[in-house]
């Protein structure tokens, strides 16, 4: 079950155990490894045998294959399509279309760029599909992080969800009061100005709020907090995340000796 302020799903899986700082990990080492590896099938074999998978163990491939579908395919199908037309390197011409011509270098490096970005949206998803925003939160204060950087990555997970349930909840008050919001293409662009003005005051009331109640929660306090639940931090999150500290490694030495 989905929580209305994150994009955590509740699930009984191995991901969802594993120390928030090892899911942290698992996503930056994805990303740097996809970016610094010299070989352009190093994103898709990833997305293959990594990510793909991984939605599998942690049982949220439903979620992540919707997010994919709607979010993470179309911008990379649409980077892929620009970087291909665009991209003026290469002379060896495959594809022609009026004055845009597709090189095979630049359709090589169209595909590595695309599949780098779908890795980087791809990881990320499924951390934030597995972690809970507390969790987080509380792993990461506990190691020294300070509170303010903490809420503020926090914040910026969460702002999300939180606009698309507060918008969810205007709109069904305003069909409630007979506001058309499903009629014509006009009809829905006439609705935005009553949705937007709640939206944003709204919000601009949250924030107010939240500093009130995190001031008196003692969150500028310098004294040791603690918490009422304890991350695990196992042994094979420790050693899992020197494994893939020692990849990222090794794949900036495979760069560096084939460049």
């Amino acid at each position: 079950m989905r929580e209305r302020l994150s994009f955590y799903v509740k699930r009984e899986s191995f991901l969802h155990h594993l120390n928030p700082l090892t899911k942290l990990t698992l996503a930056f080492g994805l990303v740097f490894a996809a970016f610094l590896s010299p070989w352009y099938w190093t994103p898709s074999f990833f997305v293959l045998f990594a990510i793909i998978p991984l939605s599998f163990i942690g049982k949220v491939q439903r979620e992540y294959f919707g997010a994919a579908l709607r979010l993470i395919l179309p911008a990379a199908g649409f980077l892929f399509l620009m970087q291909s037309f665009f991209q003026p390197i290469g002379v060896k011409v495959i594809f022609k279309f009026w004055f845009l011509d597709i090189t095979q270098e630049s359709l090589m490096f169209a595909f590595t760029n695309a599949s780098r970005i779908f890795v980087m949206v791809s990881s990320f998803t499924l951390f934030l599909l597995t972690t809970h925003p507390s969790e987080l939160m509380s792993d990461l204060t506990r190691r020294g992080l300070p509170s303010q950087f903490a809420y503020v990555i926090i914040s910026t997970i969460q702002i999300i969800p939180q606009m698309q349930a507060k918008a969810q909840t205007i709109i069904a008050a305003q069909r409630s009061r007979g506001l058309d919001t499903q009629g014509s293409f006009f009809n829905r662009i006439g609705a935005l100005v009553p949705l937007v003005g709640p939206l944003v005051f709204g919000s601009l009331v949250e924030v107010e709020e939240r500093a009130i109640a995190i001031e008196a929660r003692g969150f500028t306090s310098t004294s040791i907090k603690t918490s009422l639940r304890e991350i695990p931090d196992t042994r094979f999150d420790k050693m899992f995340r020197w494994f893939l500290i020692l990849l990222v490694i090794a794949v900036i030495a495979a760069r560096i000796w084939l460049s």
